[in-house]
């Protein structure tokens, strides 16, 4: 390793473990950078009823305790709920944040939905209007 007469002798590992860490952070930042200025994209998904539903304004949750619900989303201010059941989703309306802090809770959730918010068991009590504007792709 040559050394100019008055600079202390650096270890070459300790050279590249710094230019490492410089080009380490560097990415990062980048990466950062990019995450920053990305556009949002709201996610749409398709209802059993062949409506394009956009998410973007439902608290949305992955189940996983449960064999029959995989997702639970809903907007508090329109009282929608949208459920992923058996991996197909089904859109509710009129149902209120009791009633879904009572499905998130219940020891079955399963069970719960079914005796409670499903339409052949609530006689359509949570049908939404046909006439409601959807999105269409």
């Amino acid at each position: 390793m040559f050394q100019a007469p008055d600079e202390p002798a650096v270890a070459a590992p300790q050279r590249v473990h710094v230019e490492l860490e410089v080009i380490v952070v560097r990415a990062l930042a980048i990466l950062l950078a990019q995450l920053a200025t990305a556009p949002v994209v709201s996610e749409k998904v398709e209802t059993a009823d062949h409506r394009l539903v956009d998410l973007k304004t439902f608290e949305c949750r992955d189940i996983t305790r449960s064999t029959v619900l995989q997702r639970v989303c809903y907007d508090p201010a329109k009282q929608h709920l949208i459920v992923a059941a058996h991996g197909a989703y089904d859109r509710y309306c009129g149902v209120t944040a009791d009633t879904v802090e009572r499905l998130l809770s219940a020891p079955s959730m399963g069970q719960f939905f079914n005796q409670t918010i499903k339409r052949d068991v609530t006689g359509g009590r949570y049908t939404c209007p046909t006439h409601e504007r959807v999105l269409r792709s």
